[in-house]
């Protein structure tokens, strides 16, 4: 069963083998049948990355490739600004965002690492085009 996103059902989505959209999200089925959807980065992590790749990108911009409202894209961008993970500068009528690489991330099994490591992580992966079997060959 697949679970539409905010931006339409299907619209603009790859399809999995058997047909149905996917938007990226895995859907896992509970014990009483019902799909869950859930990602391996949150959309705290989502925004950051997005952030990373475009410094200057309005939070308009930010939420739509996040999937949030632009409301929940202004509250992430506060807590990452608040928690040290990233400045705000203000130039002319636009924000300006530098990320802090060494700051920590917050789960404790994972506190003695820096998110620099996650930002280069998928920064290589932007540079470097996927790493399936098809790019590379």
């Amino acid at each position: 069963m697949f679970v539409g996103t905010r931006r339409g059902r299907g619209e603009g989505l790859a399809e999995d083998p058997k047909g149905a959209p996917y938007d990226g999200h895995m859907a896992t089925t509970g014990e009483n049948g019902s799909t869950r959807n859930w990602t391996f980065l949150t959309n705290h992590g989502h925004v950051l990355l997005a952030i990373a790749r475009n410094p200057t990108a309005r939070l308009r911009d930010v939420a739509d490739e996040v999937g949030v409202t632009e409301r929940a894209a202004q509250a992430i961008v506060a807590d990452l600004e608040a928690g040290g993970y990233l400045h705000r500068t203000r130039v002319g009528r636009r924000n300006e965002y530098t990320l802090n690489p060494a700051g920590r991330f917050r789960h404790p099994a994972e506190a003695d690492r820096q998110v620099g490591a996650l930002l280069a992580l998928f920064a290589d992966d932007d540079a470097e085009g996927s790493d399936t079997p098809e790019a590379a060959g």
